[in-house]
């Protein structure tokens, strides 16, 4: 399936190309890997600032937020050259996608300064969600914020907050009415990761044990300024879900790349392999129609949210079963760390891809980050299939 777009589209791509073949830097071709997603390399906040300048960042917002006020076909297609290439539009892409847009969408003038300067690579930020006991469920998170006078006094931990210990600024959910129905207390805090009181702990995860990109956050009587509250008070749960909604936007773009490199690298051996390689093929083109058409009904202004969800599953799921199969097929050489080789990297084919069992380990993560896929199941049910709630 090939899609085809009106000729000013294509004309914005071909703009957009011209950009790169002309500013994209040499260390790009490397696809250095970070220490956590809240590490910026320097070349990487130069080039994050090349793009802001020149208004490729994010084209969707606005010229002083580092875009151009495109529209969603011209979004698409900006993704599609970047995951076509490889290349890492931020390498702090919570700060990017997630914690800027909320700053733009709900935050004050002051605010949307911090937005720019972590558009800019001048600051970056993490998202303080997931608490050990409110994960998927985040109306149960239980960290507390004080009001008192001109501040908030801030007790709690969050955990699995991605880069944090090395984020300028964090993003945290807050619980300033205990008193309040779960989803009515919650108000959403800009906390500087400078201010006293705060711990970061970093820890590993599989399937390698010197990626430190989560963390656990304590915070022990953090006194926040009361002009770090985003959006109103009390009205957090609005917030999130709209910091989660830019997360989801064209997350199922990354899924269908990630299908894609599967078809080219997966190598069936017995029948049972070459079924699950044509299940493989069905979900790719499946995952491009359903993204197709979600993006159609977007561009008409007809945007469903509740269809985010479907993409989100579909694609998530879908890259860890043909992640199992093809680690199953590769057998032995499967746990080989390195053995997917190829055009990983367009701009380095050199390059090697993690090997079957890292990308199988990594693709539990899919099905977790952005809403699990029990969560986005619920969100099927009921808004889709119109289900009663349970």
């Amino acid at each position: 399936m090939k899609l085809t777009f009106d000729a000013d589209v294509e004309q914005f791509r071909a703009e957009f190309v011209a950009f790169l073949d002309e500013h994209l830097p040499p260390e790009a071709d490397a696809v250095e890997r970070p220490r956590s997603t809240g590490h910026v390399p320097d070349w990487a906040r130069r080039w994050q600032r090349v793009q802001f300048d020149h208004g490729w960042l994010v084209p969707g917002y606005a010229p002083e937020f580092g875009g151009r006020n495109a529209g969603v076909l011209e979004q698409y297609v900006h993704s599609e050259e970047l995951a076509r290439r490889r290349i890492y539009q931020s390498y702090n892409p919570q700060g990017l996608g997630i914690v800027a847009a909320s700053l733009i969408t709900f935050g004050t003038p002051e605010q949307h300064e911090w937005a720019r300067s972590i558009l800019r690579g001048e600051r970056t930020a993490a998202m303080g969600m997931s608490e050990p006991d409110a994960g998927s469920d985040l109306a149960a998170l239980r960290t507390r914020a004080v009001l008192d006078g001109d501040h908030f006094v801030v007790n709690g931990q969050k955990i699995w907050t991605s880069g944090a210990h090395d984020a300028d600024v964090i993003l945290t959910f807050v619980r300033t009415d205990p008193d309040a129905a779960k989803h009515r207390g919650i108000s959403a805090l800009l906390i500087p990761t400078d201010l006293p009181g705060i711990e970061r702990r970093p820890f590993a995860s599989l399937p390698d044990p010197d990626d430190l990109d989560f963390n656990e956050v304590f915070f022990r009587d953090v006194v926040v300024p009361k002009e770090n509250l985003v959006g109103e008070l009390n009205g957090g749960w609005k917030v999130a879900n709209g910091s989660l909604g830019h997360e989801r936007n064209l997350l199922w773009l990354s899924y269908s790349d990630r299908l894609d490199h599967l078809v080219d690298h997966f190598r069936p051996t017995t029948p049972l392999d070459a079924d699950h390689y044509a299940t493989l093929v069905l979900d790719s083109y499946a995952l491009r129609l359903l993204g197709s058409a979600a993006l159609a009904r977007a561009a008409r202004g007809n945007a469903d949210a509740a269809g985010l969800s479907v993409l989100k599953l579909l694609g998530s799921e879908a890259v860890q079963t043909a992640s199992e199969h093809a680690l199953d097929a590769a057998g032995i050489d499967g746990l080989d760390h390195a053995t997917v080789t190829g055009e990983f990297s367009p701009l380095n084919p050199e390059l090697t891809a993690p090997g079957w069992f890292d990308r199988y380990a990594r693709s539990f993560a899919h099905t977790i980050a952005g809403g699990t896929s029990e969560i986005q199941r619920n969100i099927i049910a009921e808004r889709v299939l119109g289900l009663p709630r349970g």
